[in-house]
Order: structure tokens, then sequence, then C-alpha cells
């Protein structure tokens, strides 16, 4: 008997995903467990396993393609197998809601927001390698990026064939590069107005949603506090001349919030309709910013944990956000952010709350500016954060009082140890 695969849903906030790469073709043998294709969500392409053994009868996803969570992505069943009937009975997303979930279908039984269409794609882009990257991003497939950096070639300079000009395996496969000539005439002429629309990625779908519901439902208001980073350098030094510890200034940002967190759990804390949630334990969400927007990696029980161990699993979490590696147990469950933009030279800036925090502190740069010490003005290194608080959780009160915990752990970074 043919049995449908649907498209799986692989995080929490999962609508559509969009097949970055099949490891099997029509009528290739595939058995439960094997790799049948790699999924790419809102957060992170992830492997697919079958659930079944059988032959592959149809895919009805083409790489490269996005679909809605519960859509039919592929029948597996015995070679030769008539599948018009599993076709015509299969059950589409806007049925999930009301139809019960059959031991046929892999994927967990959609949340309700999946019943909507899926979002009209958006206008194809150009085919020729110039228009499709003017803007300097590349939309292809994790699969096409690694094949071209693979072979040397830029990824740039290929054209796109899947839906909405996404870049895939079969663009890199039959790449030519383009002469000079052929480029000049790629290239829009000087003077005349051009534009690209680029096809929104799930990843950004998802910010836009959340970081939207967030702005409009929440009412924020923010706090800023300059913070004396003097003790924070030094430590920081002394710390990194002991053989195998690399400290960063956020890693100790990371380490203060936690407990400061401890002192201040009304910080801690989410809205959650009808009710206030305290959160006893401390985890730590850091944003780490890839190629399609941002990823925030949680830092699970942070204020147990000494600054090298944090600082070696935030290496971990960003080299797998920028690699999408990052599994959904890695971006769950925080009860409070933290943003720094510190490395890019920003000196401050106000961050949305992250739900289901209350809370999200931004960081800034380390400057050199004048400060008053003992009655003299002298060199001083300063920090400036702002936190955003949820005002329907956490008051001005509240707020300013774990930031000054915040600041008393970050200019005595000592007492982090007691």
């Amino acid at each position: 008997m043919a049995e449908i695969v649907y498209m799986p849903k692989l995080s929490d906030t999962m609508t559509e995903g969009v097949v970055a790469t099949w490891n099997k073709n029509v009528g290739d043998a595939v058995k439960a467990g094997e790799v049948l294709a790699e999924i790419e969500t809102d957060k992170a392409t992830m492997e697919f396993e079958s659930f079944y053994d059988g032959v592959l009868l149809h895919i009805g996803v083409e790489t490269g393609q996005a679909a809605p969570v519960n859509s039919i992505l592929a029948i597996i069943g015995q070679a030769g197998e008539d599948i018009s009937a599993a076709l015509a009975s299969a059950i589409t997303p806007a049925q999930v809601a009301e139809t019960p979930k059959t031991e046929t279908a892999p994927a967990p039984v959609a949340s309700p927001e999946v019943s909507t269409p899926a979002p009209t794609p958006a206008p194809a882009a150009t085919s020729t390698p110039i228009a499709n990257n003017s803007n300097g991003r590349v939309f292809a497939s994790p699969l096409a990026k690694k094949m071209a950096s693979e072979k040397g070639i830029d990824i740039h300079s290929v054209a796109g064939t899947g839906e909405s000009g996404r870049i895939v395996k079969r663009d890199v496969d039959h790449y030519t590069p383009y002469t000079p000539a052929e480029r000049t005439f790629a290239a829009a002429p000087s003077g005349v107005e051009s534009f690209t629309d680029e096809p929104v990625s799930q990843m950004r779908k998802t910010i836009a949603r959340r970081l939207a519901e967030s702005k409009f439902t929440a009412p924020h208001f923010y706090l800023t506090m300059d913070i004396n980073m003097d003790q924070a350098i030094a430590s920081r030094k002394a710390l990194n001349n002991l053989d195998g510890v690399k400290v960063s200034f956020n890693d100790l940002v990371v380490k203060a919030v936690a407990m400061a967190l401890k002192q201040n759990p009304g910080v801690n804390s989410s809205w959650m309709g009808d009710f206030i949630r305290r959160n006893q334990h401390v985890h730590i969400g850091v944003a780490v910013a890839v190629e399609d927007g941002l990823l925030v990696p949680v830092i699970r029980h942070a204020d147990t944990k000494g600054l090298v161990q944090i600082s070696a699993e935030v290496r971990e979490f960003a080299q797998k956000a920028k690699d999408k590696k990052l599994q959904p147990s890695d971006w769950e469950g925080n009860t409070f952010t933290i943003s720094n933009l510190g490395m890019f030279g920003i000196e401050s800036f106000t961050a949305i709350v992250n739900p289901p925090d209350s809370c999200i502190l931004a960081i800034g740069g380390i400057k050199e500016v004048p400060v008053v010490k003992n009655g003299q003005v002298v060199p001083g290194n300063v920090m400036k954060v702002t936190l955003s608080c949820d005002h329907r959780v956490v008051d001005g009160a509240t707020g300013s009082g774990f930031l000054q915990t915040f600041k008393t752990y970050m200019e005595n970074p000592a007492t982090m140890l007691l």
C-alpha cells in the first residue's frame, strides 16, 4: 500500500518548508531511516528521514520549491503501484485542523496557524547572473553553495533556474562561465533605473511575523545605562593569558546577565496571556547574525556555568548557526535574550523583545571616553547597554534593579567568581 509522506513541521515556528535537495529520485529504493531529503526551515536546513520501506513513487515538492506544512512531500510504495487513489485521498494543509492525523502521516498535527493559505511566491528573479545578485546576496540552496565552493565557482555568477530564480544543484552542474562581453551585456546600462525582487526566505518570514507581533502587541519601554569596563578589560586580559582560555566580552556579559537574573527574577519572566510565568531556571538566548537573518541559540542554565564553558558553547552555537546546523533543541526555551552589536562599531541601539521573553539587552561597543574618578577627569572605557522591557511584565523599577545588579558584576568581574 502506498504511503504518503507529508511536509514535516521541524520547528515550533515553521509553517512551510523548502526542499533544499532530494537524496532519492523517483524509482529509487528507500529504506526506513534513510535520509530522503534536506528540508530548509525558518531556522536551519535539516535532514528528513523516511519512515517507510519501498520505492519512491512520487515527489510532490521539487528541489528549491516551498510548500506548507502537511503538503504532500512524497509517496512511497511498491514498484509500479497505482498512486492515483492515494493522491486523491491525501489530506491537504487546510484540512489538517479538521481531519485526525492518519497513521500514514509522520509529521505532527499542524497548529492552527498553518491552516492559512501559503503566501504567494515573490516574482521570479531574472535569470541573468548579474541581475540576480546585484545586491550582494545569493538565493541558493545549501547544496548548490557547497558544490560551487568545492568547484571554485563564484556563486554570484551562477544563474538560478529554481523557483523565483533560486540557484539549485543543476545550475552549478551546468554552469558555464560568462565572457567579459556577456557580463557587460547583462549589467544594467548606466543611468537606467533597475531593481531585483528577491524572494523572502523562510527565516526572514518568521522574523518578520514574530517581531512584528512583539513590537505591536507588547508595550515596549527602554532603559539605558553606561558601564565602566576598565576592570572587565583587565580581567579578560588576565584570563586569556591562561593556557587554553579564550574569553570574549560577550561571554562576560552572558555570565553577568545570568547572575543578575537570579537576583532579579521579575525580569526572568514571560507574559502568558492570563498569567505571568516566573522562571526559576536561566536560559540565555544569544542573537547570532547569519546570511538570511538572525538566530538565537540558547545557553541553558547559564547561571551554573563558568566563563570557559559559556565561551565554548557560544562559539559552537555561532558556527552551527552559520552552517545552518542548529537543531530545534538549540534555539528553544530562552528566558532572556542578549543582542550584541558592539563588534560592529555600534555605540548603542534598542532591540525588540524576543518572545516569550519579557526583556532583551542590547549591548553596544566599548568606547574610550573622559570619565570622572575621585574628582579628576581621566580616560575611561565605557560600554552603553539598553534594556528593552515588556511593560505588561516588567516595570521601570524592576528593570532598573536588574541593570544595577548587572552593572555591579560587569564593573567588578571578580564578584562573578564568588
